[in-house]
Order: C-alpha cells, then structure tokens, then sequence
C-alpha cells in the first residue's frame, strides 16, 4: 500500500488555504498517520519513492528474520515494540534496498520522516527536520526510556543517523510556515501522531483512562502515568503524550481493519452502496446466524501479531443472506474490541468505567450499542468524532498559551451521547467462543 506524497501535500495545501478564509489560526498543529514513512532528497524536496503505508505487509519476511535471529526481545525492550512491518523501521530499510540510496542517505544529502516530518519540511520550506516523541515511537528506533534515537537498533536495521529527524515534545515550537505559502506567517506549535493526538482529545490525561479510535483501522490506548508499563499480552508499550520533556506513557492495542472492512463489503463484494446502510442491514437480522468474518485483509494486528493470517468467512449455510454478513463483519469490531480490553486487563489495567470512542465509525449507533453489548462495558462517544484532529488542535492551544494546563482541556470534553451493556454475559461469552474459533482457523493460513 502506498501514497503519493504529493497528492498529501496539495490536500494540505488547499486545506489550510481554505480555512484560513474563514479564520486567521493562532498556531497550527500537525498530526498524522503513524508508521507510514516517506524519504525525500534535502536539496530538492523529492520523495526518493511513495510513501509505504502503515498497512503495507511488504516487509514481512525481513521481520520474520529478524524475529527467527532473537531480535525481538531487545527491540521490545528499548522500544516497547514488536517487530513487525507494521512499524517504519523495515519500511525504511526497504526504501534504502530498493532505490540504492544508502551511500546518499550516510552522506545526509535524504531525509527520513513519517506524514507529520515531510508535512513540517514542506511547510517551513525545508528549514525544519523534526518529528515528536510520539511519532518517533512508532519507527522501531526510538528508545523510549531515554528518548532519543537508539543507535543499536539503527546498526540492526542498516540505518544511517544521518538520515532522522530531530525530536521535539508535542508541544514545542517547530518554526513558521514559508513566506508566500499561506497568508501571513504562522507559527506550527504541536505535533502528534494520530492515536495520542485523540488520547489528548479525550482529555484521558489520568492513569487508566482509555480511549479507542474507529477508523480505517482501530486504536485503543490506555494512560500508564509517568512509568511504561511493559506488556505480557503483546500489546505496544508506547508513548502518550511528552510535555515540557517529561513523559506520560501509554499502553496500545491496533486492530488493523475495521473501517477497511466496510469499504470491502462496499467496493470489493458490492453488498453496500454506501457505508452508512451497515447499520440498516445488520439491524434488519436477529443475530449473524452463526457467521462469523474475520477481516485479516492486511493480517492481524494486537494481540495476535500475525502477519499471515488471511481473512476469514466461516459459519455460513444456505440461510445466510448478505445482512448476515454485513451484521457478522460488525461484530468482528466489537470481538476485537473485547480482545484489547482482555488483554489490557491481564496486564493490570484497571477495569474502566466507559470506553470513550470516536472516529468514523463511531457514528455507527447500531455498532457502538453492540459493542456496549459484547464488550460489557458503557460507550461514550465524543462530541467532535474527529477527536484526533480535536486533540492536537488543543496541543497547539496548549503551546500558544490559549489553553493554560491540561486541565483546561479536560474542563472542555464535551460526551455526544452513551450507550449500555444489554443481554447476558453467558450469551456474549458463547459468541465470543466462536470467534476466538474463527480466529484460530484464520491464523491457519
């Protein structure tokens, strides 16, 4: 899966042009797709290739190597990582391999960055090469204890120091915007990835608190405090937010696809002609009817971390219909949802009162009162579903002193609305069975 880092930089563009017409911005905040990773020529501002996406699975056997060598428990270690193609390391390795660039790369005539990185060069006309903590992260080569890139971890991968970012908190002051680009002279205040960016926009600024973002695929993340807290269950010891140099850690479950799995029904099977009729059709039948859809189209992600596993329709007699189907590929998101939150608990997460959640998907009434039910567990959405957008527009607040403290965040949250667990734990157990069934047999191959 790639991009077209230009396209990326028009939409940017024409973006801000156009809100710039209703409102002169105090500051601007960046935030961004994690992992996806582009490598650009410093003189010219080229990228060297397309962009590889966080989905894209090209580097699978790479990492299994490198897993196969014992690698993986020092990556873990320094970067709270699993090594996977998910992350930008391999991406990066792959790049340098492909295009033969790793001489140029040493020489530092390349520079390497994730959407947040290449949106700053472009914006500040190539004076500024930097990323945040958060961002940094999600490569595979950030050392999370001691915050700064591990060069131990750049010899693993064959990657030059030469070709990183500098690394700032969220809030810091990445430098303006080039003169002629946008009107006027704007200063660029926060940068975060997508995930921590709606963490920060959910105000969950206390241990325990958890959010969980539906979009193309779903995040959830926990707030640990001021300790990482290392996983037994495969889930990401990570970053949630870095301020003024101190660091609030965070605990990650990924699901790879959700949203993706609509658009599947939509696109590829033709069952929908658009996205929002899910909710009609799964409503429209009393149960899957023993269906169950397991929607690895690009593997899974947490807890499972299985780069081969390939999607899954099991359960099906004559009597299943294209409702069923649509009903089933709903439910897998409350399944892997619920997986998340076990894992999370067997870590010692504490149980959380409501799991707050935003992202397309979460305008999805008819999903979010099935998760309610399969997750036994209240559901509150939040006002501004685009929660991520939300959450480092206040960062840059933060940093251009329109917000004093994060605090003054939280005073702002504002709920949409909430939904209640219904049913019996006996029921949701039975059907949560099936799919760690269906799962087993999708990680078959």
């Amino acid at each position: 899966m790639e991009h077209d880092p230009e396209v990326i930089w028009a939409d940017t563009v024409a973006t801000c042009r156009e809100v710039i017409e209703d409102a002169v911005p105090a500051v601007i905040g960046i935030t961004n797709q994690r992992e996806t990773t582009i490598i650009w020529e410093r003189r010219s501002g080229r990228a060297i290739h397309n962009a590889i996406v966080w989905q894209d699975r090209r580097t699978a056997a790479r990492c299994a190597d490198l897993i196969s060598s014992g690698h993986e428990p020092m990556v873990t270690a320094r970067t709270g990582l699993v090594i996977d193609p998910y992350f930008s390391a391999t991406k990066i390795a792959w790049l340098l391999d492909h295009t033969q660039t790793h001489a140029a790369a040493r020489r530092g005539e390349l520079a390497f960055g994730t959407i947040d990185s290449f949106l700053l060069w472009r914006l500040t006309g190539g004076r500024v090469h930097a990323t945040d903590a958060t961002n940094a992260a999600r490569t595979g080569l950030y050392n999370i204890h001691i915050g700064e890139w591990d060069r131990d971890l750049l010899e693993l991968y064959g990657i030059p120091a030469a070709l990183l970012p500098d690394i700032g908190d969220n809030t810091a002051d990445f430098g303006t915007t080039a003169p002629g680009l946008l009107p006027g002279t704007i200063g660029i205040g926060a940068m975060a990835g997508d995930q921590q960016a709606a963490l920060v926009g959910h105000a969950c600024f206390e241990a325990g608190d958890i959010k969980c973002t539906y979009g193309t695929g779903a995040f959830m993340i926990a707030n640990t405090g001021k300790r990482p807290v290392a996983s037994g269950n495969r889930l990401l010891t990570t970053v949630g937010y870095r301020l003024r140099g101190v660091t609030t850690y965070a605990l990650e479950g990924g699901i790879f696809v959700t949203g993706a799995a609509v658009q599947w029904l939509r696109d590829g099977l033709g069952l929908l002609q658009h996205a929002a009729e899910s909710a009609a059709m799964a409503a429209s039948v009393p149960d899957s009817a023993g269906v169950y859809v397991v929607p690895a189209l690009t593997g899974l992600g947490a807890p499972y971390w299985d780069a081969d596993a390939r999607g899954l329709i099991c359960g099906m007699d004559r009597a299943a219909t294209a409702a069923h189907l649509v009903r089933a590929t709903l439910e897998a998101v409350c399944y892997q949802t619920l997986d998340l939150i076990e894992a999370m608990r067997l870590d010692g997460i504490p149980p959380m009162p409501a799991l707050r959640v935003d992202g397309g998907m979460a305008g999805n009434d008819w999903l979010m009162q099935r998760m309610a039910e399969i997750t036994r567990l209240p559901v509150e959405r939040a006002a501004v579903t685009e929660t991520t957008a939300l959450g480092v527009a206040c960062l840059a607040g933060l940093q251009a002193g329109l917000f004093g403290s994060l605090d003054d965040i939280a005073q702002r949250r504002m709920p949409d609305r909430s939904w209640q667990p219904s049913g019996t734990v006996l029921e949701r157990d039975d059907l949560y069975a099936g799919w760690k069934k269906a799962v087993q047999r999708a990680r078959m191959g």
